[in-house]
């Protein structure tokens, strides 16, 4: 029980921010006295820090209490279809390190070559002490990083060797830090969770847009994914009837980032990054303009599908995309959704996802921090909350 609420004040003061003494009773139904006491012992090990005194106010100054920065960190690692990313996350969630690296047609051995040096790095940055102060890794990745091969331009060979090769089981071969696996859609669900606008609802779907769409699902603040890990998987929904009387295509086919690449080289422009703003000007706004229009019916679609099914305080879409990009999409999504009939459905709001392009390490580097001082993993993200 003791390090139960020593992990429920923790989760309080991350979801948060930093909260004088008063305020953590207050939200996790702790008396004033064992918060005291739970604060005593946190500043003593290192893992909390009083911050000046705020004044202004009723009654004497209080002292808020803030995560340690340096208490504990984590790493990130989000393997994807085009490139790796690596981060650094201190033990109030900021970035330290982090790392892009792009390549055209990922090779199982060259990928993990690859993390391997970043994480000899990381070691060099961090030092013995701070190393000492790992809580490990997590890894985000597609479940099925060899599908869609042909919309992807994949080769065979490569795809049957990513199916072939436990990518959790691979990565903790090379290190003695324990790594915990996640979906990349669910990591980048979880970042948005934790530090997004995930903080303010309860229930919704989130839609983020990559190479490959993708989504996840909260369900009473906590991520859902089902049995099978279907839940949320929103890039294979179909766009259609089956069996020839219409189109039966999936989400993603329609509303990734992977279609608009090849609608510009179709065009015969060269693809920009998608998070360049140059995406919406000059000879590439035509073709984004109708990527935009295909992609927001889509969407708009699958949103009206799950809205039926599950009862949702809204839809948070982010992606790998440039600011300008993404309002653009939400603003044309909105349209498409004003044009269905809701009788007997409440249309949820559209939201923009807050964490952006690196959601996918973000949520990656969350998970070893969520494993190591979280409350319980089945109130995984939810139990300082559902306190409030």
């Amino acid at each position: 029980m003791r390090e139960y609420n020593e992990r429920v004040l923790l989760q309080a003061i991350r979801l948060h921010g930093s909260l004088p003494k008063a305020d953590l009773a207050r939200l996790t139904h702790l008396s004033t006295q064992s918060v005291s006491v739970i604060v005593d012992r946190l500043l003593e090990e290192g893992m909390v820090m009083r911050l000046a005194s705020q004044r202004g106010k009723v009654g004497q100054p209080s002292r808020p209490i803030a995560l340690c920065p340096d208490a504990a960190f984590s790493i990130g690692v989000r393997l994807g279809r085009r490139g790796l990313d690596v981060l650094l996350l201190d033990f109030a969630g900021q970035p330290r390190w982090q790392s892009s690296t792009p390549y055209a047609a990922p090779e199982v051995d060259g990928v993990f070559g690859l993390i391997g040096l970043q994480l000899e790095r990381i070691q060099a940055f961090l030092g013995e002490t701070r190393m000492g102060r790992l809580a490990g890794i997590g890894l985000a990745a597609p479940l099925m990083f060899g599908g869609w091969q042909k919309l992807l331009g994949i080769s065979p060979r490569s795809a049957d060797a990513w199916t072939r090769v436990d990518m959790r089981e691979r990565l903790q071969a090379m290190t003695p830090l324990p790594v915990e696996f996640a979906k990349d859609t669910a990591a980048a669900c979880v970042a948005e969770l934790v530090a997004g606008r995930g903080r303010s609802l309860q229930n919704y779907l989130y839609i983020f847009v990559d190479v490959l769409l993708g989504g996840g699902l909260v369900i009473d603040s906590q991520p859902h994914g089902g049995r099978y890990g279907n839940a949320g998987a929103v890039g294979s929904m179909p766009l259609g009837l089956a069996g020839g009387r219409a189109g039966a295509g999936q989400l993603l086919q329609e509303a990734s980032l992977v279609t608009l690449e090849n609608m510009m080289r179709e065009a015969g422009l060269a693809p920009v990054a998608f998070t360049d703003a140059r995406v919406l000007q000059g000879p590439w706004a035509d073709v984004t303009r109708r990527w935009i229009a295909r992609a927001a019916d889509a969407i708009a679609f699958a949103i009206g599908g799950a809205t039926c099914v599950l009862d949702l305080d809204g839809v948070i879409v982010d992606g790998a995309v440039a600011r300008p990009l993404l309002e653009a999409l939400l603003g044309e999504v909105r349209a498409a959704m004003a044009r269905y009939d809701w009788q007997g459905a409440m249309r949820p709001e559209v939201l923009a996802g807050e964490i952006g392009a690196d959601a996918k390490v973000v949520g990656a580097a969350y998970l070893p921090l969520h494993s190591g001082f979280a409350p319980a993993h089945d109130l995984f993200l939810k139990s300082a909350r559902s306190r409030v």
